[in-house]
């Protein structure tokens, strides 16, 4: 055989600049969509026609289905996004991939792009150093359409030449002629490829070269294209296997949805491929059984054709896929999860436009939890009960610790997604995110240091009167409004943060906390309590304060941002 070592290299090599450049287009298309993208998303509606069209646009966009899915995980696990709507954004997600086909098969086979491709390198590498990240994010998409032309266009001249090389169809024609044994064969290579190579874009490239080049026939390539939609759901729950249930589920409805289509399609494979020559033959496109150059066409159509429909006939029984990943995937105890990160996996990084959605998910959800350990300061204020008092204190003394944790894992990944490419906004919002977090986590602190003064009031045995108690209760629930303006403006967003709201509750705590400090000096100076108690009482209010200051700082974070 008259294929070297040399050429294979040559072969991978094409399509490792096919994978570089469709990269780096996905993620200059997210910079170039910025918050259009997002709002897109947020758009999401109960309807699941909404639903599926929204996965079509988004991924249409982005170019990248898989990008689209980690998305809609993290709608998901914020609870915009109940699994039974995400159901309808990943078909459409599926619809949406299936754009790359048809580019590949008008511009790869029809149009001589990589003619051009050059010299779109020649208008885009200028405008990639450009310091306005409009122009740069430009620059990038028109470099990455270029390398993505170029990596098929080298692709298709280091396959084996056919004619020099007949031992290479002699290996092929021995799996293409066991009936449907053959089709099964050729969906499990198409599955295992996309695995292998880790898109479902790339393995589509390699099948379309394979059919042009004679190497496969028209239905052993749409078995592939089955196994591509297989694999890449694959993929995504190999990812999943790290993150939480709600993650896992989202990733099982994918390969459900995908394996019950490949079911269907396999049923009337035959009699489905004949229906596309017969539009191919009539529209004077030619037969893909007979013409080479036509089953390109052929495979553009029955991909999307294939998940079209796949899509019209399952989004009516979304709950049952939800019900089904439900049994598959089943949850444990509430607790196993609740302090884990579960929009960012600290492992690996998005594209840097993307993390950063799911780092303000993370955000949110991490200033949630830290309002909830004040609201177990309350509870332990108020509880006379020895042993439930020491079993909230431990509670609060967890939290404590684990927000540390927290706060050093999302801070790892903003780090990662800064040293990334950024927008000018994108990398604003990180160092306000940096702000953020740190503030979320001294919020913490403070509620660790109440909950300790508590302790040390129980160990004295120091007693509060009546007053003091409701003067202490007045200034928490003050602070718990605070911190609930506060998680309303991270989980509304940069965009519809209410400020004012939360300058005004900031108002109102140090207002009251100064009320509280001259009376304080004045019952002190009368000896209207002992002396020790009011040392924990004024530390008390403090304390109070000192955590609607951080909470503040978070506000005014959100702020920087806005303005």
């Amino acid at each position: 055989m008259q294929y070297s070592i040399l050429d294979i290299l040559t072969m991978l090599g094409s399509l490792g600049m096919f994978l570089f450049g469709m990269k780096l287009m996905s993620e200059a298309l997210q910079k170039v969509a910025g918050n259009k993208m997002r709002q897109i998303l947020a758009a999401m509606t109960s309807n699941r026609v909404t639903g599926l069209l929204t996965g079509l646009l988004v991924t249409l966009v982005i170019q990248s289905s898989s990008a689209t899915t980690v998305m809609i995980v993290s709608f998901v696990n914020a609870g915009l996004l109940s699994l039974v709507q995400s159901v309808g954004v990943i078909m459409g997600a599926n619809i949406g991939t299936t754009f790359t086909a048809w580019l590949i098969t008008v511009l790869g086979f029809g149009v001589k792009v990589s003619i051009i491709s050059l010299p779109l390198i020649g208008l885009g590498f200028p405008m990639a150093f450009s310091r306005k990240g409009s122009y740069k994010a430009w620059g990038e998409l028109l470099i990455g359409f270029a390398l993505l032309f170029l990596g098929l266009e080298y692709m298709k001249g280091s396959v084996p030449d056919i004619k020099n090389n007949p031992e290479v169809l002699e290996f092929l024609k021995a799996y293409t002629d066991k009936g449907y044994l053959s089709i099964l064969i050729f969906l499990a290579i198409g599955t295992v490829l996309t695995v292998v190579i880790q898109s479902s874009s790339a393995t589509m490239a390699l099948t379309l070269v394979m059919c042009n080049n004679g190497w496969i026939p028209y239905e052993m390539a749409a078995a592939m294209i089955m196994g591509e939609n297989i694999g890449t759901t694959i993929t995504a729950n190999i990812a999943a296997m790290v993150t939480n249930k709600s993650a896992m589920r989202a990733a099982r409805i994918h390969l459900l949805f995908n394996i019950i289509g490949v079911i269907w399609m396999l049923i009337l494979f035959r009699p489905f491929l004949a229906g596309i020559d017969r539009f191919m033959v009539s529209a004077d496109l030619g037969s893909p059984y007979k013409s080479v150059k036509a089953i390109a066409y052929a495979l553009a159509i029955f991909h999307s054709a294939f998940n079209v429909i796949n899509a019209l006939l399952q989004v009516g029984f979304a709950k049952y896929l939800v019900a089904a990943s439900t049994r598959l995937v089943k949850s444990k105890d509430d607790e196993d999860e609740e302090f884990r990160l579960k929009f960012i996996d600290v492992g690996t990084v998005s594209t840097s436009e993307l993390g950063i959605v799911q780092a303000k998910q993370e955000i949110a959800l991490y200033a949630e939890r830290t309002s909830r350990m004040f609201g177990m300061v309350k509870d332990l204020f108020n509880e006379t009960n020895d042993k439930q008092f020491n079993k909230i204190y431990d509670r609060i003394e967890k939290y404590e610790s684990i927000s540390d944790n927290i706060e050093v894992e999302i801070a790892e990944y903003l780090t990662k997604l800064s040293e990334g490419e950024l927008t000018a906004i994108g990398s604003k919002r990180v160092q306000a995110m940096f702000k953020a977090i740190s503030d979320i986590e001294s919020i913490a602190d403070s509620c660790y240091n109440l909950a300790k003064t508590l302790k040390r009031k129980k160990e004295a045995k120091a007693w509060f009167d009546q007053d003091m108690r409701d003067n202490l209760n007045k200034m928490m629930d003050l602070v718990a409004n605070s911190l609930e303006i506060m998680d309303k403006n991270l989980a509304l967003g940069y965009e519809k943060a209410d400020i004012a709201t939360a300058y005004k509750a900031e108002t109102e705590i140090n207002t009251y906390r100064d009320l509280l400090k001259r009376e304080h000096v004045k019952n002190v100076e009368t000896k209207k309590y002992h002396y020790m108690a009011g040392v924990i009482y004024s530390d008390l209010f403090s304390g109070c304060e000192k955590l609607a200051d951080y909470v503040i700082n978070v506000n005014e974070a959100i702020v920087e941002i806005k303005d």
